[in-house]
């Protein structure tokens, strides 16, 4: 039952990790922005069409449209929102991105000399939507557990953490690089994560790459590097702060 907890938790951390807008599948646009009151000038409807190009799958408000890996955890979902900035003579926008815990994932601003509202405003939105890169996302969330579920089904939950804790235990393992002690955890065929003892932020996240045995990995300071495996220890190369990298290994106990 305790390694089920490592893994329940090690999963919400993930996901609060994650903090990139490129890390997320699914973006959310409501029907109308709501500071622009009388006219959005169709701000809605230029910016789905410019995260569709960006690889990601846009939402309709309503939820009972949405896909059930978006339904069922809202925490796969980024919600977008588009505010009207305008100042006397520049028409312009901040395009923000929030996640399931209404925490502002990114803020972009832009503007436009373009004086007409009905051209000034896209353009805007335009400038701002440089920042946002394509998407690239991490593992879905799978649903999220209602507490009188648990209480109503407690032998399913006791047979899920027995297969759930066998699971672990041959994905798990202790790693050590002298200084820090490790647990690797296995979330998904395609992402596992490094877990300092005690801490509910992971150390490192690592996702797949076409390359075997070659990662890409996710640092608690939210730099991105590569990792890899080599004579069964697990190897990351940290960035310096003059532009090298340092090899870090850390050692199966």
């Amino acid at each position: 039952m305790k390694k089920l907890s490592i893994v329940l938790l090690a999963i919400a951390s993930t996901a609060a990790f994650g903090q990139n807008v490129s890390d997320y599948k699914y973006i959310s646009v409501p029907e109308k922005f709501q500071t622009f009151k009388n006219n959005s000038y169709g701000l809605e409807a230029y910016l789905s069409k410019a995260l569709k190009t960006k690889n990601y799958v846009v939402l309709p408000a309503s939820i009972d449209q949405w896909p059930s890996e978006a339904k069922d955890n809202s925490c796969n979902v980024l919600n977008a929102d588009v505010q009207n900035d305008k100042s006397l003579f520049t028409n312009k926008v901040i395009l923000q991105f929030k996640d399931c815990n209404n925490k502002v994932i990114l803020e972009s601003k832009g503007r436009s000399d373009i004086k007409e509202f009905e051209e000034g405003f896209p353009d805007a939105l335009k400038q701002a939507l440089v920042k946002v890169t394509t998407s690239s996302p991490t593992a879905i969330l799978p649903a999220k557990v209602q507490a009188s579920n648990v209480s109503n089904t407690a032998q399913t939950t006791a047979a899920s953490s027995e297969v759930a804790t066998s699971t672990v235990s041959s994905a798990a393992g202790s790693y050590s690089n002298g200084k820090i002690d490790v647990q690797k955890i296995q979330i998904d065929a395609n992402q596992f994560i490094l877990a300092k003892s005690g801490s509910s932020v992971p150390f490192a996240v690592f996702k797949v790459t076409s390359r075997k045995d070659v990662f890409i990995v996710k640092l608690a300071d939210g730099s991105t590097t590569i990792g890899y495996f080599e004579n069964g220890n697990i190897v990351i190369d940290i960035p310096q702060a003059d532009g090298r990298y340092s090899k870090e290994v850390f050692t199966g106990k």
